[in-house]
């Protein structure tokens, strides 16, 4: 299998809800990030958080194996500082080999749920 992808992607859309109504974990608001690495070898990612009013957070590292799927929470992201809930904010990711990337966001603030996904935005 050849490997797809980009090693750089961005998304501009997002904000975690604070409110929940949901039960934990399943069902708390969250963004969420799938990444599909189709390499034969692993794929470092470094995951950067820009916010409107303050430098950007990171690095937060992550690793997907080799020929597997990762979703990552934004909601997980703690080190090197937890992800602001009820923030405006925008991601940049960077992996060492090409992978493709995915933003979703659950919003369960109400009875009615709200599930939403995009393609980032992948840059040359």
């Amino acid at each position: 299998m050849r490997k797809i992808g980009k090693l750089d992607w961005a998304f501009s859309g997002g904000r975690i809800p604070f409110g929940s109504t949901g039960e934990e974990p399943e069902f708390n608001s969250h963004d969420k990030i799938s990444v599909l690495n189709t390499s034969k070898e692993a794929a470092k990612i470094g995951i950067f958080i820009f916010y409107e009013d303050q430098a950007p957070v990171g690095t937060y590292e992550v690793e997907v194996e080799p020929k597997r799927l990762r979703k990552i929470r934004i909601n997980d992201l703690i080190d090197p500082e937890a992800v602001a809930l009820e923030r405006n904010y925008g991601c940049y990711i960077r992996s060492n080999i090409p992978v493709v990337v995915q933003f979703s966001r659950m919003a369960t603030g109400q009875q009615a749920n709200g599930i939403m996904g995009s393609m980032a935005f992948p840059a040359d």
